[in-house]
């Protein structure tokens, strides 16, 4: 998903912001205020995410505030049903994600990666 919003937008990502934090290079406009609001859902840390929620409203406006919502809901909740109906990691995306993304992003350190193989 984040290879092909990057294609359309022609917007280069380094993805090991994923993993490695923001940096100069990061070039996603608006990234901190979007990474603080993923962050806190993630924790789920009812303060942090309503004032993470009302900058990016400040920032954003309502429309993309209801966009970072639900695509950050979305990822969220795609990661916890698959660990809830046992799918391993292994079995991701059928094969056939691509190992230099997940190099990049740091997605082989992650445990249950480390832990399949």
């Amino acid at each position: 998903m984040l290879r092909e919003s990057t294609q359309i937008a022609e917007n280069e990502v380094d993805l090991s912001d994923v993993v490695g934090g923001l940096s100069d290079a990061t070039n996603i406009p608006n990234a901190e205020a979007l990474v603080n609001f993923a962050e806190a859902i993630v924790g789920r840390e009812n303060d942090k995410i309503a004032k993470a929620r009302q900058v990016l409203f400040d920032e954003l406006g309502n429309d993309a505030t209801v966009d970072a919502a639900a695509t950050t809901s979305a990822f969220h909740g795609f990661v916890r049903i698959a660990d809830a109906i046992g799918i391993p990691y292994t079995t991701a995306a059928q094969g056939k994600d691509v190992p230099e993304i997940r190099e990049a992003a740091g997605v082989n350190n992650f445990y249950r990666v480390q832990e399949a193989n």
